[in-house]
């Protein structure tokens, strides 16, 4: 699995930099991951990536290389699949690479080449920070990728009971994986850590992807809207910590006379939701419902 998404990163970058179409040839034999195979197993592979990258939204094109169209290569457009500048401010490119430093993908650190583009500096750092594994390695995760991508149902165990989904896609945020799906035409989202004893559907292209469907819009920011629950909170937060909760809240606000917050969340998820309320120390209070704020103080004993 992490060689395929190597092999793969690798392709991406030498078809970004690359300023003219290029062959299946110069791929087989610039980008690491291609050049040690036979013929056949090069055609079988690129055709693999190549398709892989065109299901996950990747918009590979191919073109001809010369006035006479002759021969034909490979081409991605940068416009077409780059972000836009984010224009981040020193402190913003500060935080990025902080962030960059603390976050690992299966283990491996960062490089600074990213936030060289997004125009900051490399630090000096001394010593290894605590680091976030995002968890690569895992085989449940392997398998929810095979399932999105080659478009297979999916069955698992789930908080109890049994799921046969058509998977979407997969996405990180805030330490976890999610696999984004539906079940019986609704839309739903899944910790892949939650899940167990995944089964991969056996037939290929079993489904299609909505029209419009867009992987980044499907799971709500904040971590305590993804769950099973269905508990509307209602949370005061004091006047030096309001600027910091309106922030991260989406709506639902209301700012008192006093310069305190007043917030009405919908909790889908009441243990990150406590989490989060934690980093607040004593300025912020659950006032509603009375369940959930006797969790809270549960919680803080513990």
């Amino acid at each position: 699995m992490r060689r395929v998404i190597e092999r793969l990163l690798n392709l991406l970058a030498f078809l970004l930099t690359a300023e003219r179409p290029v062959t299946a040839e110069e791929i087989r034999v610039t980008v690491a991951g291609y050049a040690n195979e036979s013929d056949e197993a090069f055609h079988r592979m690129f055709e693999r990536d190549k398709a892989l990258l065109r299901r996950m939204g990747i918009p590979l094109e191919l073109r001809a290389t010369d006035g006479w169209e002759v021969e034909y290569g490979y081409a991605l457009q940068p416009d077409e699949y780059q972000l836009p500048d984010p224009d981040l401010n020193d402190e913003e490119r500060a935080a990025l690479w902080l962030a960059a430093q603390v976050v690992r993908l299966g283990g491996q650190p960062a490089g600074p080449d990213a936030l060289l583009k997004l125009g900051g500096l490399t630090m000096a750092g001394g010593g290894e920070p605590l680091a976030a594994d995002l968890g690569l390695e895992t085989g449940d995760l392997e398998t929810a990728f095979h399932a999105a991508t080659e478009r297979r149902e999916l069955s698992f165990d789930y908080h109890g009971r049994t799921r046969t989904v058509q998977p979407m896609g997969i996405l990180h945020q805030r330490g976890h994986w999610y696999l984004v799906a539906f079940e019986a035409g609704v839309q739903r989202s899944f910790r892949v850590d939650k899940a167990a004893r995944l089964v991969l559907g056996e037939r290929a292209g079993a489904f299609t992807r909505p029209k419009g469907f867009r992987l980044r819009d499907a799971v709500p920011v904040e971590p305590w809207a993804i769950g099973e629950a269905d508990v509307v909170a209602r949370v005061l937060f004091d006047p030096d910590a309001a600027w910091w909760a309106r922030r991260q809240l989406t709506g639902g606000v209301t700012e008192l006379d006093d310069g305190s917050l007043e917030a009405t969340v919908t909790v889908a998820n009441p243990d990150a939701f406590i989490g989060w309320l934690l980093s607040f120390e004593d300025k912020a209070e659950i006032v509603e419902p009375p369940e959930l704020r006797a969790m809270l103080i549960e919680r803080v004993r513990q």
